[in-house]
């Protein structure tokens, strides 16, 4: 009995219990927070744990009357014990409590502390071990000395890691690139700092090697948001006169709404280089606001370019080559023109504005369409627009009508899908825009202009009393949405707009009738 109180007694203090309560607390929070962790809290509880049986076996070496050898044990597994506690409590502190307060310092701030922490309790128990700590102090110094020179590499590092926290060079958060990496970075410890890229790789960079060699710190400006410059690129023949390209261009994008694009500084497209084969190039430059999404938006722009240079007639330029034609060829393409100028032509019929018209005429019309497509988010349509005067019909994808409200706001008319159509009004009257259309998909659409149209009114004048009662009855039900009309008030407005807009249809085409 004697020998386990003896054992006990050495080994099993007041403050054994406490301490073990609160190591298993602290590690059940950071096990249920610290999901990605565990296994390094495991680790850390087992040590301790095993530092407490140690305990155990210096009280029997003790008991055994052993003094010497147990007090050595005591003070090695007492100092272990308390590294686990350290350990612990930074964890608790660094990843659980400043994060509350959105206080988030970098690693290596937790890690120096814990290692400043880890000497000063070295230090405490060899002087309670009966140590001077001036002979210790004396003895390091010429021990710091030549590890110092075995270890100048990882000095090094975490002198460079230190650095690059004080100055700010780069912190948690950032996008920066070195040599050929472009990433974000995610940690800054002791030794190196961590970077993820966009390829789901995790690259491990010497904080040395920050200090030594230049890097860039991507989208950071002072007293500016986080964007980053980008450029796209494409070619135009030299045929285009330049502004053209350029006006296209930045009016298709600057009124469009793309997604990670900075509104200010507003895109711009700039002549780049003239090319001695024929062609100009060109560039898109834009400020990225996401820089995760860089090759996505880069696609995203490309679209709008290649829609918006389609639908006005403009070719991209391809490397020029000899091509042989053959009468066989021209066959083929006038069997896919033809079955093209069908296709059209049925696309016609379906619209209501052109049903008293006959083949010939459906035929006369669809020779002038133009093929016109529409990037996601692209403003086919703009309020109050007075330019325009065409109309659309659409062929694949969806489009949403809406108005604008005095309050500022947007109002959602209605949803137009393929056969549908719209900018009737503007093609027959040269009215401007009542309501804005914008692409709610990808749009392929036909475009009819007045030129396509004038030709075939002035064949046969009549034509256009057929198309003022459509167009007064379309009128008549946008009217009754937007106004919150009712069909009787809406019914008694139909005889005075007809008459309206059908001597509006007369003097804009100027037929005589």
């Amino acid at each position: 009995m004697n020998f386990f109180h003896t054992m006990v007694g050495y080994s099993w203090g007041e403050e054994s219990f406490p301490v073990l309560i609160m190591m298993l607390g602290i590690t059940v929070l950071l096990y249920h927070f610290r999901h990605e962790e565990r296994a390094s809290l495991i680790n850390t509880l087992g040590f301790f744990l095993a530092c407490q049986a140690g305990l155990f076996v210096g009280g029997v070496v003790f008991a055994l009357e052993f003094a010497r050898a147990a007090a050595v044990l005591h003070e090695a597994f007492i100092i272990g014990a308390g590294i686990a506690v350290i350990r612990l409590w930074g964890q608790m502190v660094f990843r659980i409590v400043l994060p509350a307060f959105k206080l988030n310092p970098p690693r290596i701030t937790e890690d120096i502390l814990v290692i400043v922490a880890y000497i000063a309790w070295f230090m405490v128990r060899l002087r309670y071990a009966g140590l001077e700590l001036g002979s210790i102090l004396a003895t390091s110094a010429m021990i710091t000395a030549v590890v110092a020179f075995a270890m100048q590499d990882t000095l090094g590092n975490i002198l460079g890691g230190l650095a690059l926290q004080l100055d700010n060079s780069v912190s948690i958060g950032d996008w920066i690139k070195v040599d050929d990496v472009v990433g974000k970075v995610v940690d800054i410890r002791w030794r190196s700092t961590l970077v993820e890229t966009r390829n789901w790789e995790t690259v491990v960079i010497p904080n040395s090697q920050l200090m030594k060699n230049k890097f860039l710190v991507l989208g950071r400006r002072t007293d500016q948001p986080v964007q980053w410059r980008r450029w796209v690129w494409f070619n135009v023949g030299l045929v285009t006169p330049p502004s053209r390209v350029v006006s296209v261009v930045e009016e298709a994008i600057q009124q469009t709404e793309i997604a990670n694009v900075a509104k200010t500084p507003s895109p711009n497209c700039l002549l780049m280089d003239m090319d001695s084969k024929g062609y100009a190039r060109y560039a898109v430059r834009y400020w990225l606001t996401d820089l995760v999404s860089d090759d996505p938006t880069d696609a995203a722009l490309r679209w709008h370019i290649m829609t918006a240079l389609q639908r006005a007639g403009i070719k991209l330029a391809v490397e020029e080559r000899s091509v042989l034609n053959t009468k066989e060829n021209e066959k083929h393409d006038e069997a896919v023109h033809q079955r093209e100028v069908l296709l059209r032509v049925k696309t016609l019929r379906r619209v209501e504005l052109f049903s008293q018209m006959n083949d010939t005429e459906l035929n006369a019309l669809a020779e002038r369409l133009r093929f016109a497509p529409f990037a996601k988010g692209d403003v086919i349509a703009r309020q109050g627009d007075e330019r325009s005067h065409w109309m659309y019909i659409i062929i694949n994808g969806e489009a949403e009508v809406y108005v604008e409200t005095h309050a500022g706001g947007r109002r959602t008319i209605s949803t137009l899908g393929k056969g549908s159509f719209f900018g009737e009004m503007g093609l027959m009257t040269g009215a401007s825009r009542s309501a804005s259309v914008i692409a709610k998909t990808d749009v392929e659409c036909y475009r009819l202009d007045k030129e396509a149209l004038e030709a075939v009114l002035r064949a046969r004048p009549s034509i256009a009393e057929e198309i003022s009662h459509i167009l007064v009855t379309r009128r008549a039900e946008l009217d009754t949405v937007m106004r919150d009309m009712d069909a009787q008030s809406a019914q008694a407005a139909l005889s005075q707009q007809h008459s309206e807009i059908l001597s509006t249809i007369k003097r804009f085409f100027s037929l005589n009738i």
